[in-house]
C-alpha cells in the first residue's frame, strides 16, 4: 500500500458514515476515484457509482456498501440523559463506557455511554440492554441537551479510529464495510494506472443503507440494470474464540478471500472467479450460506431480471464492534482477485446454466 492509498484509507475509514447519513464519506470516496473513471452517478438516497466506458451495452458492477451501524437519539429525560435505538445492527452489550459523537446541525457533540460501577450493580439484573444504556453529554437537563442541537433522530457513532496491530492487521470501527469501498476504489485505480482497456462498462458502486436491509443496492440495481455483479463485503473469522465451526464454517483472517456458495451466488460466475484465483496463485477460502448471503449480493441476484452475482468476502474479526480487525494481506488479495477477474471477463459473457 503506497502513501496515496494509505492516506485515503485512513481518511475514509475514520470519517463517520452512519446508515442514512453517508454523504461525507461518499464525497471522500468519489474525490479519490474521480481520476480513474469517465463519469459518475449519484442517486436520491446517496449511492455513488464511478463509471468506466459508460456507453458500453454490457454492464459489470463491482460493489461495496458505504454505511456503518450507529444509533439514534430516541428519548431525552429531564436530567439530560439520552436513551437510544439502533440504526442497523448496533450492539448494546459493548456500548457501556464507549465514547460517542452526536451529529447535529451545530456540529459534533461529544458524549459517553455511561454505566454504574461494578460494585453497585447486580450482575445479572443489570446487564446492558436497549432499555438501560444511556448517553451522558455532561448536561443537567433536557433543555440543555436540546440547546446543543440534539433531538430525537440525532444520529450517533462510536468514536474509535483506525490503527495497525502487529504490522499485520488493520483495526477499527466500520471496517464493515468501508474497507470494501476502499478495495473497489483501489481496483479502479489499478485498472487506470495499468491502462487496462475493458470491453464492457464498469460500474464501481458504493451503495448506501446495506445495514438496514440492502436498500441502496436494490435502488441502484434497478437504475443500472447490470449484467454481472461482483460484491465484496466482510465475513466472520470463525477461528476467533466463541465461534462454532460446525455452525459458522471455517474461515480465518490471513488465509485469503472467502468465496460463497449460496442460492444467490451464480455458480458459473463464482467458478470463473475460482479459476482466476487459481491461475494467479491467489489463496482463497470457501463458505456456504443456506438461504441468503445477508449481503448486497442478494439485492442484485434477486432483482427483477436476475443479475449473475458473486460474493468475495473479506474475513473479519469482531464484527459490529469498535475493534473490527482484518489482515492487510487479505485486503490486497481481494483487490487483486477482483482486478484479475475483471481482466478475464468478456463483453456479452453469458452465464446462463441452460443455453
Amino acid at each position: 500500500m503506497d502513501k496515496q492509498s494509505k492516506e485515503f484509507l485512513y481518511k475514509y475509514l475514520n470519517n463517520p458514515s452512519p446508515t442514512g447519513f453517508e454523504t461525507s464519506g461518499q464525497r471522500i470516496w468519489l474525490d479519490y476515484i474521480t481520476p480513474y473513471i469517465d463519469t459518475y452517478i449519484s442517486d436520491t438516497y446517496g449511492t455513488v457509482v464511478g463509471v468506466v466506458n459508460p456507453d458500453a451495452p454490457y454492464k459489470v458492477v463491482i460493489e461495496a456498501h458505504a454505511d456503518e451501524i450507529s444509533w439514534f437519539v430516541n428519548y431525552i429525560d429531564d436530567k439530560g440523559y439520552i436513551y437510544v435505538i439502533r440504526n442497523g445492527g448496533s450492539d448494546h452489550q459493548i456500548a457501556p463506557s464507549m465514547r460517542v459523537n452526536l451529529f447535529t446541525k451545530k456540529g459534533i457533540v461529544k458524549g459517553v455511554f455511561g454505566w454504574p460501577a461494578i460494585h453497585v450493580r447486580k450482575q445479572k439484573e443489570d446487564a446492558p440492554s436497549l432499555k438501560n444504556i444511556f448517553i451522558d453529554i455532561g448536561a443537567s437537563s433536557r433543555d440543555e441537551v436540546e440547546q446543543l442541537g440534539i433531538h430525537p433522530g440525532t444520529v450517533i457513532t462510536f468514536q474509535d479510529e483506525l490503527f495497525e496491530l502487529n504490522e499485520k492487521y488493520l483495526v477499527g470501527r466500520a471496517l464493515d464495510n468501508r474497507m470494501g469501498g476502499f478495495m473497489i476504489a483501489e481496483v479502479a485505480r489499478r485498472l487506470s494506472e495499468q491502462k487496462v482497456k475493458l470491453p464492457f462498462g464498469l460500474y464501481i458502486v458504493n451503495a448506501v443503507q446495506e445495514e438496514i436491509g440492502l436498500r441502496g443496492a436494490e435502488m441502484i440495481c434497478r437504475r443500472i440494470k447490470p449484467d454481472v455483479a461482483i460484491v465484496t463485503d466482510v465475513t466472520h473469522d470463525t477461528n476467533a474464540p466463541m465461534y462454532e465451526k460446525k455452525d459458522s464454517g471455517d474461515i480465518s483472517a490471513g488465509m485469503g478471500p472467502a468465496l460463497s456458495y449460496a442460492p444467490a451466488v451464480q455458480n458459473n460466475l463464482r467458478d470463473l472467479i475460482i479459476d482466476v484465483a487459481e491461475k494467479n496463485s491467489i489463496p482463497f477460502q470457501r463458505r456456504a450460506s443456506s438461504r441468503s448471503t445477508g449481503t448486497d449480493t442478494d439485492a442484485f441476484a434477486y432483482s427483477a431480471e436476475g443479475v449473475a452475482s458473486a460474493l468475495i468476502s473479506l474475513p473479519l474479526k469482531y464484527m459490529h464492534t469498535t475493534v473490527e480487525m482484518v489482515a492487510k494481506q487479505d485486503v490486497e488479495q481481494v483487490i487483486q482477485l477482483i482486478f484479475e477477474t475483471l481482466k478475464t471477463l468478456e463483453a456479452g459473457q453469458d452465464f446462463r446454466y441452460i443455453k
